[in-house]
């Protein structure tokens, strides 16, 4: 298993249009906002907090309270996902189309650098789960956190 460095989300190979076009099948208008969010948050190729998506677009493009409530929507339509680290707020990232990824995080607890790690160990112990309570559709969530190379010295 070996974290994957050079981003965490698949839905960075998506066309802004198929992201727009998502957008307009659930029958919400494409803002030049919400544009202009999906575009930072493909762009950059990690779960970002809200404060760094304003941070990315242009002042002109919105204001805070604008990207508070467009990564709502996005998130209930089901295209961002929100993760928790713990310390520093909640970070959104883009869900591909179809999405049935499952991945984790590796993050440093000195830096913030994100790893994303494709591989679920845990896929067979929900399945026990399951048959030992009853539960049906039983998912996780499960983060690692440690210090990266850079700033282990």
């Amino acid at each position: 298993m070996k974290p994957r460095a050079s981003g965490c989300c698949h839905a960075h190979d998506a066309e802004l249009p198929d992201l727009t076009e998502k957008l307009r099948r659930n029958s919400r208008k494409i803002t030049g906002p919400r544009q202009a969010i999906l575009a930072a948050m493909r762009n950059h190729p990690r779960p970002l907090l809200i404060k760094e998506i304003h941070g990315l677009l242009g002042k002109r493009d919105c204001d805070l309270v604008t990207v508070y409530r467009s990564i709502d929507l996005l998130r209930r339509m089901g295209m961002v996902r929100r993760i928790e680290f713990g310390k520093g707020g909640s970070r959104y990232e883009l869900i591909p189309e179809g999405d049935s990824e499952h991945h984790h995080h590796l993050v440093c607890e000195a830096c913030g650098r994100v790893l994303q790690i494709d591989e679920c160990l845990l896929l067979d112990a929900e399945r026990i789960i399951e048959k030992a309570s009853g539960f049906r559709a039983v998912t996780h969530r499960l983060e690692f956190f440690g210090l990266c190379p850079d700033c282990q010295g």
